[in-house]
């Protein structure tokens, strides 16, 4: 995808199960656990496509986040766009970090305090 479109889309939530059952009902989509350090990443798929993932919150977040959707932009360059951003009164919540195999991540907060994920996608085959 191009510099600035949204690349990927995570259901942030302490109910998987409940969020399996009504996304596979509602809109038909199927799921693939990936095993992660803090428990399993579920990937959502539609006709086969990787269209979202599904995140349990329960020991990462605080109690009073709610449950929610979260985004992620994708960027050209992320360290660049993290220095570009804060010149513009953004904020870097949470510094770049690695997934091995998807890319390059930081989350940001706009001046108006919206938050969201920017990345820079990992080489194809990487």
């Amino acid at each position: 995808m191009p510099h600035g479109s949204f690349h990927w889309n995570e259901l942030n939530t302490r109910d998987v199960d409940a969020a399996r059952r009504f996304y596979g009902a509602a809109v038909g989509w199927t799921f693939e656990g990936m095993p992660m350090p803090t428990g399993t990443y579920w990937v959502a798929r539609s006709d086969g496509k990787a269209v979202a993932g599904i995140l349990d919150i329960t020991n990462l977040l605080p109690p009073h986040v709610p449950n929610h959707w979260f985004t992620y932009v994708e960027v050209d360059d992320l360290e660049a766009r993290l220095r570009v951003a804060e010149a513009n009164g953004g904020t870097i919540v949470k510094p770049p970090f690695e997934v091995q195999g998807v890319g390059r991540i930081a989350i940001v907060a706009d001046p108006t305090g919206a938050v969201m994920g920017w990345i820079t996608p990992a080489a194809a085959g990487a």
